[in-house]
């Protein structure tokens, strides 16, 4: 990885930002306490290398970056490269058209000025919460029934609960199941085994 770091700035003219971003839970998981050595390395060698300087997305905005728009964006998702873990099929698709109804309510209240300063500041936790992506992950048939019953609970109790803090009714939908998993994937839920995308 730090040869490439070198190979990008050899290859560059000026200074570049590169973004490494690493999933915080899978991948670390089958690593030898969950990582905590490699990672340490990695830093260690990344803070003590004369041509990387580490900083974050914040830093780099207060240092007045030049930020460049991209010609073009692909999916950084380390499954398939796509996003279809988390959208695309009907269940996963209900789960997002419902959280967008949520989220519209929770625009019109905002709108409207009437909660206190205590209030928005647990309604927009609570959104936050509801906009996790991993709920959207155990979505669909091919994940156990018993986890995709307790995710989807889960979901439809912090929709809920988002309603309340708003002060608004929660829609009657959010009281019946909209998933059911049926799936025995030989990692319990946490990846598919690999399948071949369709082209284009």
């Amino acid at each position: 990885m730090i040869h490439h770091l070198e190979n990008i700035a050899d290859h560059e003219r000026g200074d570049k930002v590169v973004s490494i971003i690493m999933d915080g839970e899978n991948a670390w998981e089958y690593y030898p306490d969950n990582g905590y050595h490699f990672l340490s390395a990695l830093y260690q060698r990344l803070a003590s290398h004369p041509g990387i300087e580490l900083t974050t997305f914040s830093e780099c905005l207060q240092n007045k970056v030049e930020v460049k728009p991209l010609a073009k964006i692909v999916a950084g998702s380390w499954v398939y490269g796509t996003f279809s873990t988390w959208i695309g099929d009907t269940d996963k698709n209900r789960g997002w058209d419902m959280l967008g109804d949520a989220k519209r309510t929770f625009g019109k209240v905002m709108s409207a000025d009437s909660l206190t300063d205590k209030q928005v500041q647990q309604a927009e936790l609570q959104l936050a919460v509801c906009e996790g992506s991993d709920w959207f992950w155990w979505f669909g048939d091919y994940n156990p029934g018993e986890a995709v019953s307790n995710f989807e609970k889960q979901f439809r109790l912090n929709l809920a609960n988002l309603y309340r803090l708003l002060g608004e009714e929660a829609p009657a939908y959010l009281a019946l199941t909209f998933t059911q998993g049926s799936g025995a994937p030989a990692m319990g839920g946490a990846m598919r085994p690999g399948v071949e995308l369709p082209s284009g």
